[in-house]
């Protein structure tokens, strides 16, 4: 069964893309903890974090902290937090945002009721963060799509 976040890939429905390669996307939550808060999801469905192969993991860490660079850059954070969870979309995915201390990194925390124009606004911050680290060819041409 295809996966929500599957679906958001495939551009069934929304997403607001920051990163795409070919092993994974990384695109910004509805729900955010703290601005900025992101999801790098691989393309493959892989159920939960366990059951990723090494080199899947390997690829994934490896995006999540170009991620949190630029999150820490550009919202003056002195933290990247990564935080697996994974039990409201079986399919793996690194929550990636920028942190000032433990006790925000609750998933109590994430707020549901920011307005679409701030989640925009706070993806496109990113967008331009990854873009300035040297990171462009990986950044969409779009907001809206995976694809580069």
């Amino acid at each position: 069964m295809t996966t929500l976040f599957t679906r958001i890939i495939d551009g069934q429905i929304p997403g607001r893309f920051v990163w795409a390669d070919d092993v994974c996307v990384v695109f910004t939550t509805i729900a955010p903890i703290t601005d900025g808060h992101a999801l790098v999801v691989p393309r493959e469905e892989v159920v939960e974090y366990t059951a990723a192969s090494d080199a899947l993991l390997g690829h994934l860490a490896v995006v999540a902290r170009t991620v949190g660079s630029a999150q820490q850059s550009e919202w003056g954070a002195p933290r990247a937090a990564v935080l697996v969870a994974g039990f409201e979309v079986p399919h793996l995915h690194l929550h990636v945002l920028p942190a000032w201390d433990e006790a925000s990194l609750s998933f109590r925390n994430a707020r549901s009721d920011v307005p679409a124009a701030e989640l925009d606004a706070a993806a496109e911050r990113l967008r331009d963060a990854l873009r300035a680290a040297g990171h462009g060819a990986h950044v969409p041409a779009a907001l809206t799509s995976p694809a580069l």
